[in-house]
C-alpha cells in the first residue's frame, strides 16, 4: 500500500517536510555500495522512496522501489546488480506527482546521444506551462513529476552535446533546483541560479562525490570539497572535474528552513554548522521573549538544539520533559480506530518527574498547522505542569513553499489565519513567542534581514519569493493526472 501524503496519516507530525535527497558518485569499482550507504544518511530528506542507477561502461542498471533506503537496498544481491564504477541515487518526498513506482527517481530515458539518469530535488515553477507546450507538440509523458519536463526539453533540444542540451533546457526552466546526472561520460551536477536547494562536493581517494549534505560524505570518510555554487554545472569524468557557469547571475538564496530544520544537525551548509546555528536560535529567542520559567523543555528531536541555547542564555535547566519514541515511523500507517485519539502518544509521552508542577517553556522548531502542539501542550499541562510557555525557533509560517518543500495550502496555515495571541489561545499556551526575523539572521552570521539584500529564501516567512510562480498565475493552470493509485 502506498504511504499518504502528509495529511492524510493521522500520526504524521505537524512539520513542514524535508524535499529529496541527491547522491552521485563517479571513479569507484562498487559506485551502488556507496551510493545506498549516502542515501541512507540524507534518509531524513525523503522517506517515501529511493532508486539507484549505475553505468559500468556498458549498461545502464537500474533499481528503483518504495520504501526506506535500508529497505530497498539492504539485500546484497540488488546491489551486486548495479554495476558500474559511476551511480546516481535519490531519496524521494512527493512535492509533485503520486507516490508510485513510476514517479520514484532517479528517472532514466534513452536518447539519441544514449542514456540519462536524472535525480532532482526542487520543483519547476513553470512546470504545468512547459508540460503543456510538451504534450501539444507530441510528447509523451511516462510520470506525474515535474522532473520529466526536463527530460523532454533535453529531448527536443537542437544542440548537439550533452551539456549543451542539459543547458538549454534548463534555460527555459524557473524554480528550484538542484541536479545530479548519469550518462555515458559520467557524472553531472547543477544548482538553480538562485541556490535555492543545496548540493555539495566531495572526495574519497579517486572518485568524487555529489550530494545534498555533508553528512552524506561523512558516512563514507570522505572529505568536503565545496559547494556547489547556485548557477553552477560541474561535469565529471575521465578527465576529472570542470565547472561551467552557464546561467545568468541572480541573487543567492538558500532555504533558511534548511538551517532551522531540513539538514542534519551535522551538516554543514553555506559555510555553517547547521547544529550551532540551531542553538544560537535558541539564543536569540531567549534574548527576545524570555519569560520566568523552571525548565527549558524541547519538542523531540528538531527542538532540542534551540532548546539548548535558550537554556544556556536563560540560565535555566533544561530537561528532557517529552520523551520520543523513536519506533513509531512511516509503516504505522492505519491504526484501528479505537486508538486513533491516541494521535501524538504513539510518538511522544509526557516525563510527569520532570513537569510536574513547574513552570515549562517548551521549546519546538516550528508551527504549521498547529495540530500536534495543541497536543502536545495538553499532554504536559495533563503531567502536572503548572504553566507552559511555546517558544518557537522560526518565525511564523505565513505561506506555502513553492520550491520543493511539501506545506499546505495557505489557507491550513495557523500562522495565516491568526495572530499570535489567538495562536496562543488555540494551542492551549499562558504564552506564545516566535523567533523574530532579524533573530534569524543574526543566528545565521547576519546583522538582520533589512540590513543587506537576504542571501535566504524566507518566503515561507514573508512571501517574498524570489523565482516567479509562472503556474500559479496561469490561468490554464491545472493539476495534469495526479490520480490517486496504488501499487
Amino acid at each position: 500500500m502506498v504511504t499518504p501524503f502528509p495529511g492524510t496519516n493521522p500520526l504524521d507530525d505537524d512539520h513542514l517536510h524535508e524535499e529529496c535527497a541527491l547522491f552521485g558518485i563517479y571513479g569507484t569499482s562498487d559506485a551502488a555500495a556507496h551510493t545506498a550507504l549516502g542515501l541512507h544518511a540524507l534518509q531524513h530528506r525523503g522517506q517515501e522512496a529511493s532508486g539507484i542507477v549505475s553505468f559500468d561502461g556498458e549498461t545502464f542498471h537500474s533499481h528503483r522501489d518504495l520504501g526506506l533506503v535500508g529497505d530497498i537496498f539492504g539485500d546484497a544481491n540488488v546491489i551486486q546488480k548495479l554495476k558500474g564504477h559511476v551511480a546516481v541515487g535519490h531519496n524521494r518526498y512527493a512535492t509533485t506527482g503520486d507516490t508510485v513506482l513510476r514517479n520514484v527517481q532517479p528517472i532514466y530515458a534513452d536518447f539519441e546521444f544514449g542514456g540519462l539518469a536524472v535525480a532532482h530535488n526542487g520543483n519547476i515553477t513553470n512546470a504545468h506551462i512547459l508540460r503543456r507546450e510538451l504534450v501539444r507538440r507530441g510528447c509523451l509523458f511516462q510520470s506525474t513529476m515535474d522532473t520529466e519536463v526536463i527530460n523532454h526539453l533535453i529531448s527536443r533540444s537542437t544542440y548537439h552535446t550533452v551539456v549543451d542540451r542539459v543547458i538549454d533546457a534548463l534555460q527555459q526552466v524557473k524554480g528550484a533546483y538542484s541536479l545530479v546526472m548519469l550518462t555515458a561520460d559520467g557524472l553531472m551536477g547543477v544548482r538553480d541560479p538562485y541556490g535555492v536547494r543545496p548540493l555539495v562536493l566531495g572526495r574519497l581517494d579517486e572518485a568524487w562525490i555529489l550530494a545534498s549534505e555533508t553528512v552524506a560524505l561523512d558516512i563514507l570518510g570522505a572529505t568536503f570539497i565545496r559547494e556547489v555554487e547556485p548557477g553552477e554545472l560541474v561535469l565529471i569524468g575521465e578527465h576529472g572535474l570542470k565547472s561551467i557557469k552557464p546561467f545568468n547571475k541572480a541573487p543567492r538564496r538558500l532555504c533558511i528552513f534548511e538551517h532551522i530544520y531540513f539538514a542534519r544537525p551535522d551538516s554543514i551548509m553555506d559555510g555553517l554548522g547547521i547544529y550551532e546555528v540551531r542553538k544560537r536560535i535558541g539564543v536569540e529567542l531567549a534574548k527576545e521573549s524570555h519569560v520566568p520559567a523552571d525548565v527549558i523543555v524541547p519538542v523531540p528531536d528538531s527542538g532540542v538544539p534551540a532548546a539548548m541555547g535558550y537554556a544556556k542564555e536563560s540560565g535555566l535547566p533544561f530537561e528532557l520533559g517529552i520523551i520520543r519514541n523513536h519506533y513509531v515511523g512511516r509503516t504505522f500507517i492505519e491504526p484501528a480506530d479505537h486508538i486513533r485519539h491516541l494521535g501524538v502518544k504513539l510518538k511522544h509521552n509526557a516525563n510527569r518527574a520532570t513537569l510536574q508542577g513547574k513552570r515549562v517553556i517548551l521549546v519546538d522548531d516550528s508551527i504549521v498547522r498547529g495540530t500536534t502542539s495543541v497536543k502536545i501542550v495538553a499532554m504536559v499541562r495533563a503531567a502536572g505542569a503548572r504553566e507552559v510557555h511555546m517558544r518557537i525557533a522560526a518565525p511564523p509560517t505565513t505561506h506555502s513553499c513553492y520550491y520543493g518543500v511539501d506545506t499546505p495550502e495557505r489557507d491550513k496555515l495557523l500562522a495565516a489565519r491568526m495572530n499570535v495571541a489567538d495562536m496562543a489561545r488555540f494551542i492551549g499556551v499562558d504564552s506564545l513567542a516566535f523567533v523574530t526575523m532579524d533573530g534569524l539572521y543574526r543566528a545565521v552570521g547576519e546583522p538582520g534581514r533589512d540590513a543587506i539584500d537576504p542571501r535566504f529564501c524566507d518566503a515561507c516567512f514573508t512571501g517574498d519569493y524570489p523565482i516567479s510562480l509562472d503556474d500559479l498565475d496561469d490561468p490554464e493552470h491545472r493539476q495534469l493526472s495526479l490520480l490517486r493509485e496504488s501499487a
